[in-house]
Formats: structure tokens, C-alpha cells, sequence
């Protein structure tokens, strides 16, 4: 279940305007912080993305199912599942202790897990092989929108935060 402050924060995204993904980014964010924190584990960067995905669903945030060819069967099953929930469609009640034994057993099984997963260098490949996929016109039309989003002051202040970021990397 995600905290109150996730959900809180994901509305206010939600009435700012922001798309849906961001909205989606602060369940990522939380469970980034649960790994960090040592409340449970996961194998990789992957998984700690797809576990946040999966709560913003069920949590009502409208991120799309992925299409087809581009995750398993299964992962685009359970998106449509998690969308449902999130809407209050549930199909199908299963039986109460079921799903408690299913949470309980999934929970034990992240706490087996390491947190080398959420760590900077995890999420910094995960991220750079991510953008890899994407064709060169989406990444640069994503940066022009950024660009155009951010407003002068923010401008000003990236430039200068790219500026001291390129002289301390010259010190090395």
C-alpha cells in the first residue's frame, strides 16, 4: 500500500497538470526509498520501476499497459488488472485469505532480496538503456518540451547547475 504522502503527492501532480508518468514517478520514488531504507529488496532497477508502475495503477494514476510485443503476455495482463483495480473495476473477488497469503508471501520474498537494485549506479544504467531504446527525435522532442516547460528562472538555474556540474568535472 502506498503512503499517504505518495498519494498526496501524486494528486497534486494530477491537478498541476502533469502527465500521467510523473504522476506514476512517485510511487517509483517511493519504492526507490522502501529499497534505500532496507524495508525490502529487489533484484534490479526493473523491478523496483515495474512495483511503483503496478501501485500507480491500482492507485488510480492513468499510465497506460504496455503495448504488445513489447512486455510478456503476463506484465501487460497485470497492468490491465492493476488498471481496473485502480478504477474500482475489479474483476473477479478472490477469496480474502488468499490474497493475504499472496501479499505475505510476495512481501517475504522482496525482504530476501538485495538492494544493490536501487542504488545510483543501478538506476543511472537503467535509465541510460531505457533512453538508448527510445529513437533520437523522441529524446530530443522530450528535451525541447522540458526546455519549454521549465520557464526562465528554472533555465537559469539548470544552466548554472550544468555549469558548476562541467567545472567540477574538469577538477577530475
Amino acid at each position: 500500500m502506498p503512503e499517504q504522502k505518495t498519494l498526496k503527492r501524486a494528486e497534486a501532480d494530477k491537478r498541476a497538470g502533469r502527465a500521467s508518468s510523473t504522476q506514476a514517478g512517485e510511487f517509483v520514488k517511493e519504492q526507490i526509498d522502501k529499497v534505500r531504507a532496507g524495508k525490502h529488496g529487489v533484484r534490479s532497477a526493473k523491478q523496483a520501476i515495474a512495483i511503483g508502475l503496478s501501485e500507480a495503477r491500482r492507485a488510480g494514476v492513468a499510465v497506460k499497459s504496455p503495448k504488445k510485443g513489447s512486455a510478456s503476455e503476463a506484465t501487460r495482463k497485470k497492468a490491465a488488472t492493476d488498471n481496473a483495480a485502480g478504477q474500482h473495476k475489479r474483476v473477479a473477488k478472490k477469496s480474502a485469505e488468499s490474497t493475504a497469503k499472496r501479499s505475505r508471501a510476495s512481501t517475504n520474498a522482496l525482504k530476501r532480496e538485495g538492494s544493490a537494485g536501487a542504488s545510483r549506479a543501478a538506476l543511472s544504467k537503467q535509465t541510460k538503456s531505457a533512453a538508448a531504446r527510445r529513437p533520437a527525435a523522441s529524446r530530443s522532442a522530450a528535451a525541447k518540451k522540458a526546455a519549454a516547460t521549465k520557464g526562465a528562472a528554472g533555465r537559469s538555474a539548470a544552466a548554472k547547475k550544468a555549469a558548476h556540474t562541467r567545472a567540477s568535472r574538469a577538477h577530475h
